[in-house]
């Protein structure tokens, strides 16, 4: 039986992975971006079918989110699961607060002004959004929670 040898390289030896917590925070963070993209397609495919959809207001709010999830993608990626600590600081603000508070402002709003469950359109649209969302904001708070913890702070203070 034959074995196969590897050469290591000094980065090999040197190079820690990140704790679990921050490995799963960062799959958290991947995947509320990936909601939030998808957010953003169910509300185009929407607002394709409507008359009365503003082309340049739709192209703008995509253009303005691309670069948002574009750059909250590179944070997590090279820097935040690499251990920088400014990045987890500046997604627990723009992601945990901010986002989050958006998130949640407009079914809160529904339900203080309507909150009527009954004259809920259950099309495939509302559906999808509604999943969409709750996947949005239960990876957010999962990221929040993951990063700061002790074995995510060690990491982070490194």
């Amino acid at each position: 039986m034959a074995t196969t040898q590897r050469n290591l390289s000094i980065h090999d030896i040197a190079r820690r992975e990140p704790p679990v917590p921050v490995r799963a925070a960062t799959a958290a963070w991947f995947l509320a971006i990936g909601a939030g993209i998808a957010e953003s397609v169910v509300a185009v495919i929407g607002a394709i079918g409507d008359p009365a959809t503003s082309w340049p207001a739709l192209v703008a709010q995509l253009a303005f989110r691309a670069v948002i999830y574009g750059g909250l993608f590179v944070v997590v990626d090279k820097y935040f699961r690499l251990g920088r600590n400014w990045s987890r600081h500046l997604l627990a603000i723009l992601l945990g607060v901010i986002g989050l508070v958006t998130l949640l402002v407009g079914p809160f709003e529904w339900l203080r002004t309507d909150g009527d469950f009954g004259a809920v359109q259950l099309s495939a649209g509302f559906v999808a959004f509604t999943v969409i969302r709750t996947i949005h904001v239960m990876a957010v708070i999962t990221g929040v929670v993951l990063m700061y913890q002790p074995e995510s702070n060690r990491w982070f203070r490194r």
